[in-house]
């Protein structure tokens, strides 16, 4: 491996642990990068200090103009999200410039001045960002296209049956109250859903950046679902920063009716959706290894508590 990468411990932490692939990946990641820069004719600039399962770079074109370079290990699939972004084609998402598919590998317009949405995410402006992040979803919310291979929201819905599966039929470590809430209504929300769209399956404010004078989506999964369905990633970010909250639940309860107000949707739905998805995120964790499932729960908790 090039020392002049410097990479962050903790992302060769991660990729290492993938698989023995991982490894031998880091290793052939300076001559992806030559590639790259010869391919495209590209100057690469300092990657992203916050790498996390792929290596993501600035890099400035032969006319100047500045792109990031995103490449994926061998294991990840970026097929999802490669093919959302050729659909929305710059409407609502950064826009993908070029691709290598077999190796994982995108090149992305890059976002000026590029500032997340979780900068307005405070009590102060978190009204603000709701109504930004409503505005995002609108733009990209169209049909998906005919014989596609995106996941649907009853795919995600699997992930019920393979916690109860591992628990031996029972809630392992959740809680049994919560997690038959969200089974259930899980099951009542899908049978009941609207027609269903091309949605990003993971818009939080991270994942929103300023563009100029408008905001876009940046690394959608890729999902084919009801719109309410869209909504439970914003309200489920809060999360992280509720220790800079007076009251967590009440700003919980103030962004999930917004966003249903904005957007047309019933408000039971949105709260549902968002229980559901927050008991899904607990075992997604504990699915891949982890073991800080406990704040999704407790999301789960207070999400229940809002009143429609």
């Amino acid at each position: 491996m090039s020392p002049s990468l410097d990479l962050p411990h903790s992302f060769v932490r991660t990729i290492n642990a993938l698989d023995p692939s991982g490894a031998q990946w880091l290793e052939s990641l300076p001559g992806l990068l030559n590639d790259c820069a010869r391919r495209w004719d590209l100057t690469l600039l300092p990657a992203f200090p916050n790498l996390s399962y792929n290596y993501v770079t600035h890099a400035m074109r032969a006319d100047g103009s500045l792109v990031v370079l995103k490449i994926g290990p061998p294991t990840g699939d970026m097929n999802n999200e490669r093919t959302a972004l050729r659909v929305y084609d710059g409407r609502g998402a950064v826009r993908l410039l070029a691709s290598d598919d077999a190796q994982n590998i995108m090149l992305l317009e890059r976002l000026a001045p590029g500032e997340t949405l979780a900068g307005m995410a405070s009590e102060e402006g978190d009204a603000e960002a709701t109504v930004i992040a409503a505005d995002v979803m609108r733009r990209l919310w169209r049909p998906a296209p005919l014989g596609n291979a995106f996941p649907t929201v009853a795919d995600w819905g699997d992930g019920f049956a393979k916690m109860r599966k591992r628990f031996g039929g029972g809630t392992g470590p959740f809680p049994k109250e919560i997690v038959e809430e969200a089974e259930t209504l899980f099951a009542e929300l899908l049978a009941s859903s609207d027609d269903p769209v091309l949605l990003h399956g993971d818009l939080h404010h991270d994942n929103i950046l300023s563009s100029g004078e408008t905001w876009v989506a940046i690394d959608p999964k890729g999902l084919v679902g009801e719109p309410a369905y869209e909504v439970g990633a914003l309200l489920r970010n809060l999360w992280e920063d509720r220790h800079a909250h007076a009251d967590p639940g009440k700003l919980l309860e103030r962004r999930a009716h917004q966003l249903a107000d904005l957007l047309g949707f019933d408000r039971a739905r949105v709260r549902g959706w968002a229980v559901a998805q927050a008991v899904l995120a607990a075992w997604w964790t504990v699915e891949d290894g982890g073991d800080d499932w406990q704040g999704a729960i407790a999301l789960a908790n207070l999400l229940a508590k809002i009143q429609v």
